[in-house]
């Protein structure tokens, strides 16, 4: 998400909150979900932002509405609505497939979301939890990313009337996407939820974007372990050009 915030919007100055200390949301309940997510908005806020991306999947299925509701003057994006409509206009036939966590598939939120834009649509949405740990450990591709992704996805494609739209849904997913696209095939379309985001984000801020002098920038905040996280920032964000430092924030 930065990566593709950061290629649309260079001249914006970004914060990008990881909430290393209640990782991983897919696994928790909607409840504390919102409640988690309420809380990183309130100290985003507090930083004085001007538009907020709810880059988590699993938090944008399940609090947005918290989220907007608490803040209605503050511009709000998730990346479901996103990756829905990238999804919709993607598909020839309409079947659809999201690989997403535990709880975004729980939440029902992608099949809606498309469904409002395509109702011809069938959606099938596939809990991938280690899809995660794959992307957060530097396995991004190879015989350990293929073999966990057969297990996932591979009844879903290469038969007839199986799926010809594969959304990458969750945040870490477009890292292992060159593995993820043999696997469904040259006829699936892959829908990286990121750089949808990223157009609808400078559509939103039309008129309020940064001057044209601005430099940008990036600020990493963690809830913990800033060490570690500065790593997997510099795995996950190679185009950052090495490692840079993190705050620590206690929510």
């Amino acid at each position: 998400m930065v990566a593709a915030i950061r290629r649309t919007m260079p001249r914006e100055k970004l914060l990008y909150l990881a909430d290393v200390a209640r990782q991983p949301y897919g696994t928790k309940s909607p409840r504390t979900v919102t409640r988690y997510a309420v809380q990183a908005a309130e100290f985003l806020v507090g930083r004085g932002i001007k538009a907020l991306v709810v880059a988590c999947n699993t938090a944008s299925a399940v609090a947005l509405e918290a989220i907007s509701a608490r803040f209605p003057d503050l511009p709000v994006l998730g990346v479901v609505e996103a990756g829905a409509a990238g999804a919709a206009a993607a598909s020839v036939s309409g079947r659809i497939v999201v690989a997403a966590t535990e709880g975004t598939c729980r939440s029902q939120a992608y099949e809606g979301a498309i469904l409002r834009r395509r109702n011809d649509a069938r959606v099938t949405c596939v809990p991938c939890p280690l899809f995660v740990t794959l992307a957060e450990e530097g396995l991004t591709d190879g015989p350990i990313v293929e073999s966990v992704a057969r297990h996932y996805l591979a009844p879903l494609f290469h038969r007839a009337n199986d799926g010809d739209c594969l959304v990458l849904g969750c945040t870490h997913f477009p890292l292992l996407a060159p593995a993820l696209g043999r696997l469904a095939g040259p006829g699936v379309r892959l829908v990286d939820c990121a750089e949808a985001t990223a157009v609808l984000l400078a559509e939103t801020l039309v008129g309020r974007e940064a001057p044209e002098e601005s430099e940008g920038g990036l600020t990493l905040i963690s809830t913990d372990a800033p060490e570690r996280f500065a790593r997997m920032a510099d795995r996950l964000f190679p185009a950052l050009g090495g490692m840079l430092p993190v705050e620590l924030a206690d929510l």
